[in-house]
């Protein structure tokens, strides 16, 4: 929902986004190079989301080879350990693939006295996986919700094997083994926010530590499930297209569906910072998020397996750093 609004913004203020381009995961030319800067050293903690684990090490990797006298701690164990580092002041950087909830912004507020400052670094279409040799090509969040939840609140019926979704012979018969994040994931709150319209994760979803041990479990067991984000697909895995709707079109989870806002499982990636709005930004940290938001940066998302955001978004953001 959110991620659609913004969008709609960006088109009404004139930005095009063309489906050649965003097939290929190419990086809008339009983005501004990063400029260095003289004086830029100390260091840099960040705690926060599993899912930006890989973005945050390559991104800390290229300012480092900008700025050598930087050092750059990277601890990812889950989007709710962002706003807890943020307040107790242990982490300048807090990566999270979910916006931060109402209490952790209240909790922010009543320490400092102002609001974390939200920072979109990258769009990412959380994906439903499959096993590389499974048949099943696609789902509607009907049936998702079918499948991980306990409280159906989607509406449809209970779906606990594969013959319920459709396949036959040796699949009919067999249970799905499902496999999602641990509650301290953004993506785990996500997940259950928008596939599953809220309602509770069944028990015989099987929770990992991390994204890539998500991917893992799938491409280990052909008659596996399970979510992660797009930049963790690997070989041994397929992303299934989704449908909003039964009986509706399903959408794989590419960079244009995300961006025109048919896949229904896109959101933005973000890092909270401690920013006192009557204050400048400390240098180091500006300049790293600069750097993220710049061209080198949005290359770094590419390579990744995530994608890009468009320039005028891009500017939009560093205009409130």
């Amino acid at each position: 929902m959110k991620i659609l609004f913004t969008l709609a913004t960006l088109v009404a203020s004139g930005v095009v986004f063309t489906t050649a381009a965003v097939a290929q995961i190419k990086v809008d030319p339009a983005i501004k190079p990063y400029v260095s800067v003289s004086g830029v050293s100390g260091n840099l903690n960040s705690i926060g989301s599993d899912t930006l684990n890989n973005l945050m090490t390559l991104w800390a990797e290229g300012f480092r080879a900008i700025y050598p006298n930087v050092n750059i701690q990277i601890e990812g164990k889950g989007s709710s350990t962002a706003p807890v580092a943020l307040i107790e002041g242990t982490a300048q950087l807090g990566p999270m693939s979910r916006a931060m909830k109402g209490s952790e912004i209240d909790a922010f507020e009543k320490k400092y006295g102002y609001k974390p400052l939200e920072i979109k670094v990258s769009i990412d279409a959380l994906a439903v996986y499959v096993h590389k040799d499974s048949p099943l090509k696609s789902l509607s969040l009907q049936q998702v919700d079918s499948i991980f939840s306990s409280t159906n609140r989607m509406g449809g019926k209970p779906i606990n094997t594969w013959g319920e979704v459709g396949l036959v012979g040796e699949f009919a018969n067999r249970p799905i083994s499902l496999f999602g994040r641990n509650s301290a994931s953004g993506t785990y709150g996500f997940y259950k926010d928008v596939a599953l319209g809220g309602g509770d994760y069944g028990t015989r979803v099987k929770e990992q530590p991390g994204s890539s041990a998500v991917v893992q479990g799938v491409a280990s067991d052909i008659y596996a499930m399970g979510y992660s984000g797009i930049g963790y697909k690997t070989s041994g895995v397929n992303a299934i297209a989704l449908a909003s709707k039964p009986g509706g079109k399903a959408y794989e989870p590419n960079p244009e569906n995300c961006l025109s806002g048919d896949y229904p499982l896109a959101r933005f990636l973000y890092i909270y910072v401690n920013k006192d709005p009557k204050k400048p930004m400390d240098k180091l940290t500006k300049e790293f998020l600069s750097f993220v938001l710049s061209k080198a940066g949005q290359e770094v998302v590419a390579k990744d397996g995530y994608f890009p955001m468009p320039a005028a978004l891009c500017e939009e953001v560093k205009a409130g750093l």
